[in-house]
């Protein structure tokens, strides 16, 4: 139902009496519902689904191994900030590396241990500011060519499915801010001996104090943790058919055909949905031409243990049909028989092409030739595969939407309509990041009540 059928049944006299109606019952959304209700606002999810968590799920096949959307890895400060702390496992390894002419990098001091890369970055130091309108650009001028184009520039090609010169610089707000820092906590990590996160934070201060945790049963079982306060107050089965925009600002949703009075309205959506779902003003018909990139994730199931030079191995040579391998047993040994593992590979892909429509058994067929360079006997060990598939894994930051981008990210342009979560709010940033965030916008959106209240 579009908005003339909804506003003709909408409550006259909306107040702040009304509840915040919240579009999605994942991370962001439980993070805000949560929010809001401890402090005394009311609340109203609505998930699509028949459950909570959206795609933060985990699945356990016969033979006993998991598989997730992607490693559920979470530092312990977000833990201790849910109440989750006594369910996560602490960490025994957690390593990055990348692949590069036939042998494995450690990350930060195997990169910066490469004479090449050492001397290219200094040249890019060297030479005099020019301007930076690309990915591409960015790269070259903090890396140095060499690192750039070895490195940097297919893996940001391989995640977003489009060229570094077509996307914003604004990419590189998902790189670690300071090399110093990076350096600084990889050292940490090596002296205390616990996994210190680099790079998963950027809202609060990363320090030698905060580190990778696993969450029993996945970051699933911690949104279903983080549901149970709401639990009267959320909607499952109930998608969002529309968000009801009068005279500027949200004023309710539309859900199985009934118009539902809300004091604000909260959604998770990606913004080319967003776009679509919000009738009664053309402020944000822009961001329906936003696009994110669909993933394929091969988990792959191998004799032994140990496989990867890392837990996660970059490969950013484009022989490999992926750009990323995970074997989450080196960080959770739980989540594979004994004597066995799983490697995650990551494959960006369109829907409908080729690779999304690849039966699981070729797709495994496929990653397990190419990951001979790096496992000889990958071909020997191997005992079969399980396939996930998201059509929205990451936004692409394309140059012709930076403006959009920026203005959205500052507002949604619609009074008491607020975006939040990655895919809300097309942005690069992982679970820490949108907890942060969310409650940074959760306590914009009070601020406003306490002031419209007082008009």
């Amino acid at each position: 139902m579009r908005a003339t059928a909804a506003t003709s049944t909408r409550a006259v006299g909306q107040s702040d009496d009304a509840p915040v109606a919240i579009v999605g019952a994942g991370f962001a959304g439980l993070t805000a519902g949560g929010y809001l209700r401890a402090h005394g606002v009311p609340v109203r999810v609505y998930e699509a689904s028949s459950q909570v968590a959206g795609l933060a799920r985990s699945f356990v096949d016969d033979d006993g191994f998991s598989s997730d959307f992607g490693a559920h890895f979470i530092t312990n400060r977000l833990a201790a900030a849910v109440g989750f702390s006594s369910h996560c496992e602490p960490v025994p390894r957690y390593d990055e590396a990348f692949w590069l002419g036939a042998r494995s990098r450690e990350y930060p001091f195997g990169i910066i241990s490469s004479p090449r890369f050492v001397t290219s970055a200094l040249a890019a130091k060297l030479q005099r500011t020019r301007a930076v309108d690309s990915a591409a650009d960015w790269f070259r001028k903090h890396y140095g060519r060499a690192l750039a184009d070895d490195v940097a520039i297919p893996l940001t090609e391989a995640w977003s499915g489009a060229p570094a010169s077509e996307l914003s610089a604004a990419v590189a707000e998902k790189i670690p801010a300071s090399a110093l820092q990076t350096l600084k906590l990889g050292l940490a990590k090596r002296i205390s001996g616990r996994m210190v996160a680099i790079g998963y934070c950027r809202e609060l201060h990363e320090s030698p104090h905060v580190w990778h945790v696993y969450p029993r049963g996945g970051v699933g079982a911690m949104c279903e943790h983080m549901a149970q306060p709401l639990c009267d107050h959320i909607s499952t089965r109930s998608p969002v058919e529309s968000i009801v925009v009068e005279d500027g600002r949200a004023t309710g949703v539309c859900v199985a055909g009934q118009f539902e009075s809300a004091s604000a309205v909260i959604c998770t959506s990606p913004v080319h949905v967003l776009a679509k779902l919000v009738v009664g003003t053309d402020a944000l018909q822009p961001l329906a031409t936003f696009r994110y990139r669909p993933m394929v994730f091969v988990n792959l199931r191998f004799e032994g243990r140990g496989l990867l030079p890392a837990v996660v191995l970059w490969t950013p040579e484009r022989e490999a049909p992926f750009f990323r391998l995970t074997e989450t047993p080196l960080s959770a040994p739980w989540l594979a028989p004994a004597g066995k593992t799983i490697i995650t590979a990551d494959i960006g892909c369109q829907v409908g092409d080729e690779i999304w429509c690849m039966s699981d058994e070729e797709l495994g067929g496929r990653c397990v030739e190419a990951l001979t360079r790096i496992i000889p006997d990958a071909t020997q060990r191997y005992l079969g595969c399980r396939v996930l598939r998201t059509p929205l894994a990451y936004p692409v930051f394309l140059r012709c939407y930076e403006s959009e981008r920026r203005r959205f990210a500052a507002s949604s342009g619609v009074d008491g309509l607020y975006s939040i979560g990655r895919n809300g709010e097309f942005a690069h940033i992982l679970l820490e990041d949108i907890y942060w965030r969310t409650r940074r916008t959760m306590r914009k959106l009070m601020a406003e009540r306490s002031v419209a209240s007082a008009c």
